[in-house]
């Protein structure tokens, strides 16, 4: 019960950031997407160094299949829900000690509109 309540308020919060949460832009986080990220995580589902970020609301961190996540981050037992994504994003290293991860957005508002076009992605 705990789970499917828990897998429901992570939907709704994906589905609050793809609808604009407030002051989020789609837009915008698209182009902060392909300036800070599509060079490792490609679109329409295919990764590159990155795993894809089709569908990562919600999803458990280092569980995509087939791609070779760092130890740090597959066993970092993270659900990427906006919180989680949000400190991600900010800081990988400080959230997940030993990510491979290398980018940070360290500007909130770039974060919000990133989240919020990430949330788009179906």
């Amino acid at each position: 019960m705990r789970a499917a309540l828990t897998a429901v308020l992570v939907a709704l919060a994906g589905s609050a950031l793809a609808q604009g949460a407030p002051g989020a832009d789609t837009a915008t986080g698209q182009q902060v997407y392909e300036v800070r990220c599509s060079f490792c995580h490609g679109e329409g589902g295919v990764g590159g160094q990155g795993p894809a970020l089709i569908g990562v609301i919600g999803r458990k961190a280092g569980s995509v299949p087939n791609f070779a996540y760092s130890p740090a981050l597959k066993s970092s037992a993270l659900t990427w829900t906006p919180a989680n994504l949000d400190r991600f994003l900010t800081n990988p290293a400080e959230l997940v000690p030993g990510t491979s991860m290398p980018m940070s957005v360290p500007d909130a508002k770039e974060r919000a509109d990133l989240m919020a076009y990430l949330a788009s992605l179906h």
